[in-house]
């Protein structure tokens, strides 16, 4: 295993070799989420951030720090790798002609973070040919650093070391503790809360958090046995599914589909199968 997925701290000028390239694109991700993260607990503004924008809802916002993440982020990256595309949510889609596309999420649990709530996070995937390689996820006010790279397993990063990732497997749906998350929209709402009324009394109790990708992380750390939500983005999920893929779980949408805005559906094996068996016939995809 690299040293990229011990945790190492500098910037590896990356080696166009096969073999390598996923390990040093974690390089890279790895380092740029740390610094993200590092300028977003460092320059918040003491009253809160603004929010300059909303997007799908009013409740859906974007504040003056996802923007100055993102724009950070990419800065760092195409200083190291400047023929790479971007998906970036508040930026958009910026093409190139290497083969590698960052997936970046400045922050994940926007209102967390604007109301100085612990759980959000930076998220910076790469994608080799259209599939994710390797990815970041760097929880600052938590003091953690999740990493993985294709076939190299995924790690958990604090000042008192670093573990391997592992998720829950063949959890009993009654003992399972089980993530979800909810849309902005009013409408959609009220469908999840439908839906909700069907997974609670199943499972062993429901958590909320407000961030997809501290939700995967928890689930690959073991924190969590299942997760679902529909209206996730390549954004939110980029670099979380892989750390759980990587951790031994499956991340798929419904009825094998693939992971998406449509649903998105997290578990170890065992609990995966019956967390599906339990949805699928609740309509979880309704409006």
């Amino acid at each position: 295993m690299s040293e990229a997925n011990r945790g190492a701290r500098g910037v590896v000028p990356p080696r166009e070799t096969r073999a390598s390239l996923p390990e040093d694109l974690l390089e890279l991700a790895a380092a740029t989420a740390r610094e993200a993260g590092r300028m977003l607990v460092d320059k918040r503004p003491a009253g809160g951030p603004d929010v300059v924008q909303t997007k799908s809802s009013p409740t859906d916002v974007v504040t003056q720090m996802d923007r100055a993440a993102e724009a950070l982020i990419i800065e760092r990256i195409r200083a190291a790798r400047p023929d790479d595309a971007f998906l970036g949510e508040e930026g958009g889609e910026h093409g190139g002609g290497s083969g590698v596309r960052w997936v970046i999420d400045p922050i994940d649990g926007t209102v967390n973070y604007l109301y100085d709530l612990p759980d959000w996070a930076v998220s910076i995937a790469a994608e080799v040919d259209g599939a994710a390689v390797a990815g970041a996820v760097e929880m600052p006010r938590r003091g953690e650093s999740y990493t993985a790279f294709r076939g190299g397993g995924a790690l958990l990063h604090t000042a008192s070391g670093t573990r391997e990732l592992r998720v829950t497997e063949r959890v009993p749906l009654s003992q399972a503790l089980v993530a979800t998350g909810f849309g902005y929209d009013a409408g959609r709402r009220a469908a999840q809360a439908r839906v909700l009324t069907g997974v609670l009394p199943a499972v062993r109790d429901i958590r909320r958090g407000g961030s997809c990708c501290v939700d995967l992380c928890s689930l690959a750390a073991g924190r969590l046995d299942a997760y679902y939500e529909r209206g996730v983005q390549a954004w939110d999920i980029g670099a979380g599914a892989l750390i759980v893929q990587e951790a031994g779980g499956r991340v798929e949408g419904l009825h094998g589909a693939a992971p998406g805005p449509e649903l998105t559906m997290a578990a170890g094996p065992g609990t995966f199968e019956a967390l599906h068996a339990l949805l699928a016939p609740l309509d979880p995809l309704r409006d």
